[in-house]
C-alpha cells in the first residue's frame, strides 16, 4: 500500500516531460562533442531525482497549504488524501535530497574529471539551486510558485539549463544556436504547466495560489497558451534551417503535429476543469519532439 503512496506522490507520469530537455542536450553535445553514456545516465538519473523531490515537495506544500482540498480538480495527492502523513512525506524529501546530492557529484564526475574545480563548482551551485527550486515552488510562505514565477522557473530548469546545461556536460562549451531547441522544451514546459493552471484556476484561486491564470484569467491563459506552442516551433524552425543538411533533420518538426491539434482542441474547451487529458498529450508530445530531435540530428 504505501509503495503505491509514494509511486503516487512521486507522479510518474511527469518524468517524460523532466527527461526532454536532457535528451535534447545530450543530441546538441552528440552533435557539437562526442556521446558519453555515464554522463548520459547519471544526467537522466540527477534530473530524475529532482522531478522526484519537486514532486514530493509540491505534495507536501499544497496540503500543508490546503490548496489540495475537496475543490482539487486533478489527481489527488498523497498527503491530501491521506496516504502519507506530514512526517512521511519530509521523510522522504530529505531522503530524496541526498540521493540527488550523490547523482549530481557522480555526474560531475564523470563530466568533469577532479581536474575542472571551475566548473564543478558551477555546476554544483546549480544543483544547489536546482533542489532549492524544487522545494521552494510550494513550501513555506515565501513559495514562488503562488506568486506567479513557476512559469520563469520551469522555463529555466527544464528549457534553458535543462539543454544548454546538459550539453555543456559533453562539450564543455556553449553554442549560441543551441538556445532555439532550449527555449522550444522551455516553452512547451510552461504549457504543460499552463495547461495545470488553466485546470486548476478556481481551485487555486480559492487557495490565494497566484498562478499566472489567476492573475490573467482564463481567456488571457488561452491566447498565452497559444503563443508558447507557436513561438516554441518558431524556434525549432529557425534552429532546424540552420542546421539543415539532409531530410532526417525534419523528422522532429513531426511531433508539431499532435501538438497543434491539441492547441486546437484547447481551444475548444470551455470548462477548463476538463483540460487534464490534454497536460498528458502535451507533455507525452513534447517528450516525442524530445526523442525526435535526438534521431534528426545524431547518426542513431
Amino acid at each position: 500500500m504505501k509503495t503505491k503512496a509514494w509511486l503516487n506522490a512521486a507522479r510518474l507520469r511527469t518524468l517524460p516531460l523532466s527527461l526532454s530537455g536532457i535528451i535534447v542536450g545530450t543530441a546538441l553535445g552528440t552533435m557539437y562533442g562526442s556521446f558519453d553514456w555515464r554522463i548520459f545516465l547519471f544526467a537522466i538519473l540527477t534530473t530524475v531525482g529532482f522531478q522526484v523531490i519537486s514532486n514530493f515537495a509540491n505534495d507536501y506544500g499544497d496540503g500543508v497549504k490546503g490548496t489540495d482540498n475537496e475543490n482539487r480538480v486533478g489527481p489527488k495527492r498523497a498527503l491530501q488524501s491521506g496516504l502519507l502523513s506530514r512526517t512521511q512525506l519530509k521523510r522522504g524529501i530529505i531522503i530524496s535530497i541526498l540521493i540527488c546530492i550523490g547523482l549530481v557529484l557522480a555526474l560531475l564526475y564523470f563530466s568533469f574529471g577532479t581536474e575542472n574545480l571551475k566548473y564543478i563548482l558551477i555546476f554544483g551551485l546549480l544543483g544547489g539551486f536546482g533542489i532549492w527550486a524544487a522545494i521552494k515552488y510550494t513550501v513555506g510562505d515565501s513559495a514562488y510558485g503562488y506568486k506567479g514565477l513557476g512559469d520563469v522557473f520551469v522555463f529555466l530548469f527544464f528549457g534553458l539549463i535543462g539543454v544548454m546545461g546538459s550539453m555543456f556536460l559533453y562539450t564543455k562549451s556553449i553554442y549560441i544556436s543551441s538556445v532555439f531547441p532550449a527555449v522550444t522544451i522551455g516553452l512547451l514546459s510552461v504549457g504543460v504547466l499552463n495547461l495545470n493552471n488553466l485546470r486548476d484556476y478556481e481551485s487555486d484561486k480559492l487557495a490565494n495560489k497566484n498562478t499566472v491564470i489567476v492573475k490573467m484569467g482564463i481567456r488571457n491563459g488561452k491566447i498565452y497558451h497559444i503563443l508558447l506552442i507557436v513561438l516554441s516551433f518558431v524556434c525549432m524552425l529557425i534552429y532546424t534551417i540552420l542546421h539543415y543538411e539532409k531530410w532526417k533533420n525534419v523528422l522532429h518538426l513531426l511531433a508539431f503535429i499532435p501538438i497543434f491539434i491539441h492547441l486546437v482542441k484547447m481551444l475548444g474547451v470551455k470548462n477548463t476543469v476538463l483540460l487534464d487529458p490534454e497536460l498528458k498529450k502535451l507533455a507525452l508530445s513534447t517528450f516525442l519532439v524530445a526523442i525526435l530531435f535526438y534521431i534528426s540530428f545524431t547518426n542513431l
